[in-house]
């Protein structure tokens, strides 16, 4: 099934066999997975896709694996939502949300970079399945190690959302959680990943593991008729995913499975309180200099960015931008999203509702223009960032005349 040469260093270009390392040995930089395009030529097409199953393995050439995925089957192909309500309230006209907070099984994109890891980590012969993670990642190794019957330990920073904690350690994983912030986390498990022959997902594995995020690009330019949108808002916390959404359309372009090219523009969207991409980006520099989280924006709050430097680079080849929104302005986007779509995102959703508002203001998106907002993880995992948002409800007795009253008095006073 394969279509994987080997690994290839980003930067000086060496290669690297099929193994699970992530770093060049000669410049320190990131290794990717190299594909054999000239074969993905000749075995997918659209047709080819179209009679594939409604998951991210419709795109199976494309995915890093030598087998058949071993969990995930369901994993993937989520809604594309034409937001006209949204659209409204922001001045859009062709406005849509790629919906992953309904992603099979933990409602987030990140059971796509999972599904794929784990099965590498099959393909090696893992038996143990790690990663560190702000809380997300965390929900998807614990139910896809469950699903492969495999051990996971999992490390999170202390203090995450209840929500994201219970929906770890009710699959039976392993969960630390470390007095710091994620950047410490990660440092941790790169030294434990030195003394354990454990797949951290997002280490030894990385590579695999951030393929999968290309499914969510290949998905937003099959549902929009074989066409890529003109702008794309992507919530940024490692940089991968909006390195790899970049990757995914010129990949289909090169294919030949586009109308016409490529001619999206990709802007990243951070917190104000953990901003380290956005910050570069509207200081002209690739230099990213690591900040301290201090937002509730949780999920994307990485201070130190693995993939920082290609996520300015993203925005820059494609002449998007970088924007970022304080809490308040999160927990206001979450509201307007649920209020004027019916759709309940955590607050990376927030980060992106939030942000394209902003770039509307600022006239970095036109309202004519064919606009994809990402909407990557569910609502109901982050519950505390709307605490304090809501009265109670009203209490009645089980009478016609007691309903009757409050009615009649939210109708006056309407």
């Amino acid at each position: 099934m394969g279509y994987v040469k080997g690994l290839k260093c980003k930067e000086c270009k060496r290669v690297f066999p099929k193994e699970p390392i992530h770093v060049c040995e000669y410049c320190f930089g990131p290794l990717e997975v190299d594909y054999d395009y000239e074969k993905i030529s000749k075995q997918i097409s659209r047709e080819t896709i179209l009679s594939g199953p409604p998951s991210m393995w419709r795109y199976k050439e494309l995915m890093p694996l030598d087998e058949e995925n071993k969990v995930g089957d369901h994993v993937g192909f989520t809604p594309l939502v034409r937001a006209k309500n949204l659209g409204k309230a922001l001045g859009l006209n062709n406005l849509y949300l790629k919906n992953d907070s309904v992603n099979h099984p933990t409602f987030s994109f990140k059971d796509r970079v999972v599904a794929v890891a784990i099965s590498k980590a099959m393909e090696f012969g893992f038996d143990t399945i790690s990663c560190a993670s702000t809380g997300n990642l965390a929900n998807s190794v614990a139910a896809h190690s469950a699903e492969a019957g495999l051990k996971s330990f999992i490390f999170i920073p202390d203090g995450l959302e209840s929500g994201k904690i219970l929906g770890t350690m009710v699959y039976g994983a392993q969960l630390v959680a470390v007095n710091g912030s994620y950047d410490d986390v990660n440092r941790l498990c790169s030294e434990i990943a030195a003394n354990h022959k454990w797949a951290f997902v997002n280490i030894n594995i990385r590579p695999y593991y951030g393929d999968g995020s290309k499914s969510y690009g290949y998905e937003i330019a099959e549902q929009l008729d074989w066409k890529t949108p003109d702008n794309v808002i992507v919530p940024v916390a490692g940089s991968s995913l909006i390195t790899k959404i970049w990757k995914a359309f010129h990949e289909f372009e090169m294919l030949g499975l586009l109308e016409g090219k490529v001619n999206s523009k990709i802007f990243a969207a951070q917190a104000t309180g953990c901003s380290p991409v956005t910050t570069a980006i509207k200081n002209g520099t690739d230099v990213i200099t690591p900040v301290k989280p201090n937002t509730i924006a949780k999920s994307i709050a990485i201070g130190n960015p693995a993939d920082g430097y290609y996520g300015v680079k993203t925005t820059k080849d494609s002449g998007g931008y970088g924007e970022d929104v304080n809490d308040e302005e999160i927990v206001l986007a979450m509201r307007l999203l649920a209020e004027t779509e019916g759709i309940f995102t955590e607050t990376a959703g927030g980060v992106t509702v939030g942000v394209t508002k902003k770039l509307v203001q600022q006239g970095r998106i036109k309202p004519d223009e064919t606009t994809v907002i990402c909407i990557t993880g569910n609502g109901l995992k982050t519950v505390e960032a709307l605490s304090g948002q809501f009265t109670d409800p009203m209490i009645i007795e089980p009478k016609l005349n007691s309903f009757e009253e409050i009615y009649s008095n939210r109708v006056s006073t309407a």
